[in-house]
């Protein structure tokens, strides 16, 4: 009988479990992530009643990208078809606290689990919201609820004028087609689930050399209450990309139901790529049938340290007919992990 000494059948194991962990690694893969950000600064806020600026100096956590840590993973099914999930939560770094405020759901940016194939993407869950995509594209400040006055006129900016819904819905699915020539679209809706109706969007996409653009439309019928009110909202959006400047472009309208009133936004936007960073503007409108225009305007440097690290400078100025103005700026760091 051939006795095997045990040195080399340590050296086939360890050999073997290699293989088995290759070949698990070539059919699934699992990876956390997420983004650290923070700066220090003035930020001015409209009080409560929203008849006054209130400035406060401080460091804030999230004002130029929320921050955020996530897993997400994979799964090859052969045939073209993959599973594919992900959980992401997000964080206030300048206290230590998890969400974006003390109320918020854990796993608040998103908790999905889907397909995709050829024919598209279907995800179950929590998904974000192809309204705050469109808005986040086609403004020159990206996902900034700190400074971005698309997303701050968009979603921020109180009862009167916001768009409900969040950014993300629970308890939705929702359809992303693949791309045909640049032009792809998503359908979603979240189901009521004895909390009001249900939350219905579509959105379509293109991109095509220097041109994009977009469209995003929803209504929101779910857990309608003075802070999520009955809203049906579109927004019409496009950039064009002539380097070193890139011009941004955004229309829309939000029909307030909850109070009977409909706001218009439109804004206007560039950045121009200066050495390892860029320089940015965005201005934007915001015009109820009822109530005071509000009128923003922001300006920043964003310097690039490395791939994943960047350092940016950013000053906002907020003015609603009727009350004093809002000042903001700030300086701070961002990092992707």
């Amino acid at each position: 009988m051939l006795r095997i000494p045990s040195s080399a059948r340590s050296v086939a194991l360890a050999v073997c479990m290699a293989l088995s962990a290759t070949a698990a690694m070539a059919q699934s893969s699992v990876s956390m992530y997420g983004l650290i950000d923070l700066s220090v600064g003035q930020f001015a806020v409209l009080n409560a009643a929203g008849t006054k600026y209130v400035e406060t100096k401080g460091v804030n956590s999230g004002n130029m990208t929320t921050s955020f840590i996530g897993f997400k993973g994979t799964e090859d099914l052969g045939g073209g078809l993959s599973a594919l999930f992900a959980i992401e939560s997000f964080m206030r770094n300048d206290t230590g606290s998890a969400g974006r405020f003390d109320t918020d759901t854990f796993w608040a940016r998103s908790a999905y689990v889907g397909l995709k194939s050829g024919a598209g993407t279907l995800t179950l869950g929590r998904n974000t919201t192809s309204l705050f995509v469109n808005t986040l594209l086609f403004n020159s400040f990206g996902d900034s609820f700190g400074f971005s006055p698309a997303i701050r006129q968009t979603f921020t900016s109180g009862g009167a004028v916001q768009v409900s819904g969040d950014t993300g819905w629970s308890d939705s699915v929702k359809y992303a087609s693949p791309s045909f020539g640049g032009l792809s679209f998503t359908g979603h809706v979240a189901a009521g689930e004895n909390n009001g109706g249900r939350n219905v969007g579509l959105s379509a996409l293109y991109f095509g050399g220097p041109f994009a653009g977009g469209f995003a439309w929803q209504k929101v019928e779910k857990g309608v209450g003075a802070f999520n009110p009955d809203t049906t909202a579109w927004q019409l959006g496009g950039s064009f990309n002539m380097a070193p400047v890139k011009f941004y472009a955004q229309y829309g309208s939000s029909d307030n139901k909850t109070i009977n009133n409909t706001t218009k936004v439109i804004g206007l936007g560039a950045d121009y790529a200066l050495g390892a960073g860029k320089l940015m503007v965005q201005w934007n409108k915001q015009s109820p049938d009822v109530g005071a225009d509000l009128k923003t305007l922001s300006f920043g440097y964003d310097h690039n340290l490395s791939k994943r690290t960047d350092v940016y400078a950013v000053y906002m100025n907020e003015k609603q007919t009727g009350l004093s103005t809002g000042n903001s700026y700030a300086v701070g760091v961002r990092h992707r992990f």
